[in-house]
């Protein structure tokens, strides 16, 4: 299939603060998805489209900005837009700018711009779907996000962003079980430097690198969901007995990212095999009640709560195989999050549209039908 991109309009000359003032007025107009049902009265919503219309190829024209503020903006207005709002005959038209776009940002920006069009990317395959328009988005972008999550020269926060948007985009677009595969080693190969960090120590050392290694984990265990059992029990050889070891990081986040990671790949295995036995059980649980009951004075009370929560359900989940449901309302509709790996998916894409993951799961059909067809697999 041909793609039958718009191509980029010559730009009208904006001064950098004319240009960030002008973009900024247009973010504010993203910022409530809530806003898109209200009752009230009547109006012209042709005009409204064409006038939302104008603004978002506007904000398209800044991303090619010579200010790195500029384009941070635009990039984050886009955001605005996309996570709140449902405007996939738009964004159709106009993908390949839009790629051409991210991908300049991500290859010759700095930390916050990339950060800014890592989040762009993952919204843009939200808003088209799974299809050949994502996949090839995903083909265009993957190598520079890949290049970047792997360079240690890098800012961190840079590497986050393109580990969280490899996680997502793989997830919606490809059909390549190859390119499933390389997407998980190169995640495996930022998260599992933790394993490596607790050969040299009693305990693994909250370091810079931790939030980098959290996000290439959890990206990892999405991708893991989707998955062929034959690959799930590879990846179960390899890891399971190796996770207790993150349950020892200094940093509260590791330790809950390692637990409900370890608690899904306890469900995948006894989903794989009715006979699945833990050989460490006694010990693993003897660690998880630990963290249940947790009370060390050094800790934030926060941490701590936040902390007991979580491993209260995960020690139910290895030692009961239980979990406690949950209930997502969306507008007249409801669903029952009931296992581990769907609270794994619908997490992540709370985490990427924020307030608008209930406007999308009531509207997006393109993109949630492939989320309701992993889910309904457990």
């Amino acid at each position: 299939m041909l793609f039958l991109g718009a191509q980029h309009r010559n730009m009208q000359s904006f001064s950098d603060e004319d240009a960030s003032i002008e973009t900024m007025s247009h973010c504010s107009g993203f910022s409530d998805p809530s806003s898109i049902t209200e009752d009230g009265p009547e109006v012209d919503e042709e005009a409204t489209q064409e006038d939302l219309e104008y603004k978002l190829k506007g904000l398209i024209d800044l991303t090619l900005d010579k200010s790195a503020k500029t384009r941070q903006s635009a990039l984050e207005g886009l955001k605005n837009a996309l996570s709140s709002k449902i405007l996939y005959e738009f964004i159709l038209e106009r993908r390949m700018t839009l790629t051409d776009s991210i991908e300049r940002c991500i290859k010759k920006g700095k930390s916050d711009e990339q950060r800014a069009a890592a989040g762009l990317a993952c919204l843009l395959c939200v808003q088209l779907g799974s299809g050949i328009e994502s996949e090839e988005i995903y083909k265009t972008l993957a190598p520079i996000l890949k290049k970047i999550l792997c360079d240690a020269s890098a800012s961190v926060q840079a590497r986050q962003a393109c580990a969280t948007c490899l996680g997502v985009c793989c997830f919606i677009a490809t059909d390549d079980i190859t390119e499933l595969y390389t997407t998980m080693e190169c995640l495996e190969n930022i998260f599992t430097k933790s394993y490596q960090n607790e050969r040299n120590s009693n305990s693994i050392s909250s370091t810079q690198n931790t939030v980098l290694h959290i996000s290439a984990l959890l990206a990892w265990t999405l991708l893991l969901t989707i998955c062929p059992m034959n690959e799930v029990k590879k990846k179960l050889e390899m890891h399971l007995h190796k996770f207790p070891i993150l349950l020892s990081c200094d940093d509260v986040n590791m330790r809950i990212a390692a637990g409900e990671t370890l608690a899904l790949l306890f469900e995948l295995a006894r989903e794989t095999d009715g006979d699945f036995f833990y050989e460490d059980m006694e010990l693993l649980t003897q660690k998880l009640k630990a963290l249940a009951t947790d009370g060390n004075k050094h800790r934030a009370k926060v941490d701590k709560r936040k902390q007991r929560s979580v491993f209260r359900d995960v020690l139910r989940a290895v030692e009961e195989h239980d979990f406690p449901t949950e209930t997502v309302k969306f507008g007249p509709e409801r669903m029952y999050i009931d296992c581990w790996v769907k609270k794994q998916t619908y997490d992540t894409f709370k985490e990427i549209l924020g307030s608008g993951i209930q406007y999308h799961l009531q509207v997006n059909l393109k993109t949630f039908s492939r989320m309701a067809v992993v889910l309904s697999a457990f």
